[in-house]
């Protein structure tokens, strides 16, 4: 946000928010490396490095406009990645139409398609 940008909003806490925001983003793409992206792979549930907490937890507090989930298709056989619309009534949309065969490696595939997003910001 730049400081003419800021003048225009009236709450001001929104205004940090960003500025956190931005600066929490930068340094979870220096945490970003293949190491991380494969101990996620081999293990998507459950305890991880602290970095790897560190994105995980940082994805899990994103707002529901346009958050990642896991769609089940098939119970065991087919799951799918979709975005939630975050408004009431609105249905979630389909990111992507490749169908994955176990829940771990749809856990994954959102993991990668949230990196991607974070790396892009």
């Amino acid at each position: 946000m730049l400081p003419e940008q800021s003048t225009e909003i009236d709450d001001k806490d929104e205004v940090y928010r960003k500025r956190y925001d931005k600066m929490q983003r930068e340094f979870l793409k220096t945490l970003i490396c293949d190491e991380i992206i494969e101990e996620h792979k081999n293990k998507p549930l459950g305890q991880h490095s602290e970095a790897l907490e560190r994105v995980l937890y940082y994805f899990r507090r994103a707002g529901m406009n346009d958050k990642y989930v896991v769609k089940c298709e098939e119970p065991f056989k087919k799951y799918k990645i979709m975005a939630l619309s975050g408004v009431r009534g609105r249905s979630p949309r389909l990111v992507e139409d490749k169908i994955y065969e176990t829940v771990q490696a749809a856990y994954h595939g959102l993991f990668l398609r949230r990196v991607q997003d974070l790396m892009e910001a």
